[in-house]
């Protein structure tokens, strides 16, 4: 029952990850390689908050949560702006190239000391023991919650808001949305705030239940495969790549080696993308080739 559990948590972390990716790229088609850091950066945003608010760890949650929306609008207003309409190389080189310089920001702001967010908010993390001898920690816990209400939140929005329409047909035919009166730097704007928001909630969960070092972007990159596996323009197959992968990876590390954590999700990758290449639940786009 405890590796059902490990499965489940893992499968929730890389799945309210992953939907940054989905959001970015299914309304740009561009693929955001510096998520993972403007997910620590949203951890560390967490951690400097408390460390100011202390007396009032909910207004720090909070605040550290809308800084991280607003981290992803100005991303897009001061630098992914100037890629719109570039190839899309171009764009994606530009998010490594944000990456690199977030990873540099951190050390030199925070730097590479390992910090504890939980602490600084005054909280505990207590274990909590369900269905017979299986535990979970109560920040785990909140995490799988977060997650379900999250994609329950991106389905409604997408699914039956005016924003959320418009961002999908940004998606399918920019062209035509423009035509039509869609200010398509307004969508992409809130597509990449949104984005930096789960990754946000994601790094700071992430963080308060474990700590907060450089090594969390491992995570983000993890999480890609994720995305990839299920569909990059498929919120579903987030959740399903997210759960096959968590699947795999929690399986192999308790049968075989735990040495095989960072490499299980990209061997899962590989051996989905020879099948299909747009992912399970992804739309098949025609490839020019050479």
């Amino acid at each position: 029952m405890q590796l059902l559990v490990n499965i489940v948590v893992l499968a929730a972390i890389y799945a309210l990850i992953s939907c940054g990716y989905v959001l970015i790229y299914r309304v740009s088609r561009v693929l955001n390689l510096a998520h993972g850091e403007l997910m620590m950066l949203g951890a560390y945003l967490l951690y400097s908050t408390a460390s100011l608010l202390g007396d009032s760890p909910i207004t720090a949650l909070l605040m550290s949560a809308l800084l991280g929306l607003v981290a992803g609008i100005l991303v897009y207003l001061f630098l992914m702006r100037r890629m719109t309409g570039e190839m899309v190389l171009a764009a994606v080189l530009c998010t490594i190239a944000l990456g690199v310089m977030l990873r540099g920001i951190t050390v030199l702001i925070w730097s590479a000391q390992v910090r504890h967010p939980l602490a600084a908010l005054g909280w505990s993390n207590p274990s909590l023991q369900i269905l017979g001898d299986a535990r979970i920690s109560l920040v785990n816990a909140i995490l799988i919650g977060l997650t379900a209400l999250v994609y329950a939140g991106l389905f409604g929005f997408l699914g039956f808001t005016r924003s959320g329409i418009r961002m999908r047909a940004a998606g399918q035919n920019p062209l035509l949305a423009s035509q039509r009166g869609i200010r398509l730097h307004g969508i992409y704007a809130l597509a990449w705030g949104l984005s930096t928001f789960t990754a946000g909630l994601a790094g700071m969960l992430i963080s308060m239940d474990s700590s907060l070092d450089g090594t969390m972007v491992m995570l983000g990159l993890k999480a890609f495969p994720a995305a990839l596996v299920g569909g990059l323009d498929s919120l579903a197959g987030a959740l399903l790549g997210s759960a096959i992968i968590a699947i795999a990876e929690v399986t192999l590390i308790h049968y075989v080696n735990p040495l095989l954590s960072d490499v299980v999700p990209f061997i899962v990758l590989l051996a989905v993308l020879v099948v299909r290449p747009w992912g399970l639940f992804g739309s098949k786009e025609e490839l020019d080739r050479v």
